[in-house]
């Protein structure tokens, strides 16, 4: 099965990003399993789900879409991770790590869009 995908950069950075929302809320309170925890790593897979489904469509003008879809995700990151923050949940170190990865993928996306609707 040919995985183009893993190609993108953009996949690999976002994917990476998927991976620290992972540890990073593996240490929040339990009492957010069902809140915090869950919707921040919703929305970062759905970054990385929707790079891929986009990847998989047959036109740009759908490719760019779901990449549109992706980015407003991102943004939903960025909320969780300063709450996170705001919360107490993370470190200052941790913050910059992660808020420094999400924006990476956000110029990688909208390098992308950019690219596809020339």
């Amino acid at each position: 099965m040919n995985k183009g995908y893993k190609k993108l950069k953009v996949y690999t950075e976002a994917n990476k990003l998927v991976i620290l929302v992972y540890r990073a809320t593996d240490k929040f309170p339990k009492t957010e399993l069902f809140g915090l925890i869950s919707q921040m790593r919703r929305a970062a897979v759905s970054v990385v789900a929707n790079v891929l489904e986009g990847h998989a469509r047959k036109s740009k003008k759908e490719f760019r879409q779901f990449l549109s879809i992706a980015n407003g995700s991102l943004v939903e990151v960025e909320y969780y991770i300063e709450l996170s923050l705001e919360l107490g949940y993370i470190s200052n170190d941790l913050f910059n790590e992660m808020e420094s990865q999400r924006e990476l993928v956000g110029a990688l996306l909208g390098g992308f869009i950019k690219h596809l609707d020339t």
